[in-house]
């Protein structure tokens, strides 16, 4: 049970999640409570189908939940929505190949309709904060994979959202790229004060970079456990040699086994 505070940034209750196809029906989601801070970094963590980015995107305004109630700083999900509070990175960065890295972050500060003096400014400082200055008026077709995955964060950072979702964005990226990927994500992190909510099927990957990791049960998606990571910050690639780091991936492995027995 989560303990009552003021300061939560986003609050779910008894959230519930049906998928209607025809005459059949899949649960996704079943009676998810959670509780959120401000400036927490909290990975969404589960097998195949479990329900997170169905909970995520319940959280981002994308889908509507079958029921319960979902509050972002004590206002809807559309609500937050529409006050681009979100910042949204999915798997695939989707950047428009006859746009520059420059004029891929400045897309959405287009649509806000921001003056180009405004739009530069902030590209500038996106392309900076996630090591893409050089790369300014590159296309996505000469960028690798992990760079592409670099201009959709930067450019969902541009916004200035107070919440980055992320879903499974690094899933597609060899080993070393998604190494230092992650180490990179947390610098970015400890700069902006983001509040994160990362979805993943990696259990390293999410005890590396969280603060807590939420552990949803196979379909329907239940909340089967949230484990506290105590790992000192910052956090640097080496910490996942340690006793303390693989104690607790066998610790949330562990519990998958048994949910699964």
């Amino acid at each position: 049970m989560q303990s009552a505070r003021e300061d939560y940034e986003i609050v779910m209750k008894h959230v519930n999640m049906t998928y209607n196809a025809g005459s059949a029906e899949t649960a996704a989601l079943s009676d998810v409570s959670l509780n959120i801070g401000k400036g927490e970094f909290v990975s969404l963590l589960g097998p195949s189908g479990c329900g997170k980015t169905t909970l995520l995107r319940i959280i981002a305004d994308l889908i509507k939940p079958t029921s319960g109630a979902v509050t972002v700083g004590g206002e809807s999900p559309r609500e937050a929505r529409l006050k681009k509070r979100y910042g949204i990175v999915f798997q695939n960065p989707v950047l428009y190949d006859w746009r520059s890295v420059r004029r891929n972050i400045q897309l959405p500060l287009e649509i806000m309709r921001l003056d180009k003096e405004t739009r530069k400014r902030r590209a500038e400082g996106m392309m900076e904060l996630v090591g893409l200055t050089h790369f300014a008026d590159y296309y996505p077709g000469e960028l690798s994979g992990g760079m592409q995955q670099r201009v959709g964060i930067a450019r969902a950072l541009a916004i200035q959202p107070e919440i980055l979702l992320m879903d499974e964005p690094f899933s597609a990226l060899d080993e070393f790229t998604r190494e230092k990927l992650q180490a990179d994500l947390l610098d970015i992190w400890s700069k902006t004060g983001k509040t994160v909510i990362f979805v993943t099927h990696n259990i390293a990957e999410a005890v590396f970079l969280s603060d807590r990791v939420v552990v949803l049960s196979p379909r329907p998606g239940r909340l089967s456990a949230i484990v506290d990571v105590d790992l000192p910050r910052p956090r640097r690639l080496a910490v996942r040699e340690t006793p303390a780091f693989n104690a607790l991936v066998a610790k949330i492995r562990a519990g998958f086994e048994e949910a699964s027995a």
